[in-house]
């Protein structure tokens, strides 16, 4: 049986796991050593290199979860974007990055490319046209994330990878906010995907991670990188990072429903100006949405009425955390304007259609009523604040 022919939570659970030979555990064993031996072994073993017996197995169930051949883990999801962007692109090259991206990425092609004498564009927009109109005859990666952060826009990917393909340019994916359990997608052409592993594959807010999957041929090429840049993941945090991903498949097929019973019901609230899900059926992306993704995943955003004070809302809130990051098994809101994007200037979230009222909503695995009436007792008690001033 072939891993891709193997079940979802069969590859989540036994996919990558160290034998315990000596006591016959349950669970892989964790070996803590920073130093292996070097003489009469057919592996040279040092965690900088990637190569610790954990770092091994866990990238086999990493590479396993995204049909790919290899994969290689780092100690964030920054890590392992730029290591991945810096694998692929040199003094003179171009890259063309989406419009609607994670922040942290757009600060670093805006603060770090010029640098290093790389040249880049951004899309105007999400779709393929967009790409197709910043290709330049030195471009050398397109780099798209889809849904993307913090609008749950939708980009074509297998679009915009045979865009790529005739044009002879490579294609990067982050694919958090999907995880590998809503969207695969090499299946559909991309050449290398990247995920912060914090977020669904880490689950439970308690550790830091990223990882990088691609064929093996260019996997060499992001090692060879990464291997200069030190990003490499403690041990301790391998073995966690591949005890939570056990049970993602589990939790983010409920987060999945979570967020699509959430969407419904706050685009019906009249205390809600806008909500954006791809599960929506008014949703722009949602037809293409429902083409390359298994699920629509468990983030949303959502902007309230301008006669809420969203700092005060945030503050009434008794069950979901106003807390940074997102994808674990609590529910978390943030303002993208102060935290995710807080990078980016006035004018380029103004492009992207960030407004300070924005709100990020990542959907835990809590009761959906629950969720629904802290809500509702949150709105309430400003509406109140309100009336009272």
């Amino acid at each position: 049986m072939t891993d891709n022919k193997k079940g979802l939570n069969t590859i989540c659970t036994h996919e990558g796991e160290l034998e315990d030979t000596l006591f016959k555990g349950a669970v892989s064993p964790l070996y803590m050593s920073t130093s292996y031996e070097f003489e009469d072994v057919d592996v040279k073993r040092y965690p900088r290199y990637y190569n610790t017996p954990n770092q091994e197995a866990l990238c086999k169930k990493m590479a396993a979860l995204e049909h790919t051949e290899a994969a290689l883990i780092f100690g964030s999801g920054m890590a392992a974007i730029s290591t991945a962007l810096m694998a692929f692109l040199q003094a003179g090259d171009h890259v063309v990055l989406q419009q609607t991206i994670y922040g942290g990425t757009y600060h670093f092609a805006v603060s770090q490319f010029e640098k290093f004498g790389i040249s880049y564009s951004f899309t105007s927009g999400w779709e393929v046209e967009d790409f197709e109109r910043e290709i330049k005859p030195n471009t050398k990666v397109l780099y798209l994330e889809t849904p993307s952060n913090p609008l749950l826009t939708i980009t074509d990917i297998k679009g915009v990878a045979d865009l790529a393909k005739k044009k002879g340019i490579l294609t990067m994916i982050d694919n958090t906010f999907a995880s590998p359990v809503n969207q695969t997608p090499v299946d559909l052409g991309i050449d290398i995907v990247i995920h912060s592993a914090t977020k669904y594959m880490g689950g439970h807010s308690d550790i830091c991670a990223g990882v990088v999957m691609a064929s093996q041929e260019h996997m060499d090429k992001v090692w060879q990188t990464g291997i200069c840049f030190g990003g490499s993941l403690s041990d301790y945090t391998v073995w966690l990072l591949e005890r939570s991903i056990k049970t993602m498949a589990i939790r983010v097929k409920a987060q999945n429903e979570n967020a699509m019973k959430m969407a419904t019901y706050l685009s019906q609230s009249k205390d809600v100006d806008k909500v954006y899900y791809p599960g929506l059926v008014d949703h722009p992306g949602h037809e293409l949405a429902k083409s390359q993704m298994t699920g629509f995943g468990g983030m949303l955003s959502f902007e309230l009425n301008s006669d809420i004070d969203a700092s005060l809302f945030f503050k009434e809130l008794q069950l979901i955390k106003p807390s940074m990051s997102l994808a674990g098994i609590e529910s978390t809101m943030l303002s993208p304007t102060q935290t995710s994007h807080s990078l980016m200037s006035a004018e380029d979230r103004a492009k992207q259609g960030i407004k300070d009222s924005l709100i990020r909503f990542s959907l835990g695995i809590e009761d959906i009523e629950d969720l629904i009436a802290d809500i509702e007792q949150a709105i309430a008690k400003v509406k109140s604040m309100t009336v009272t001033a």
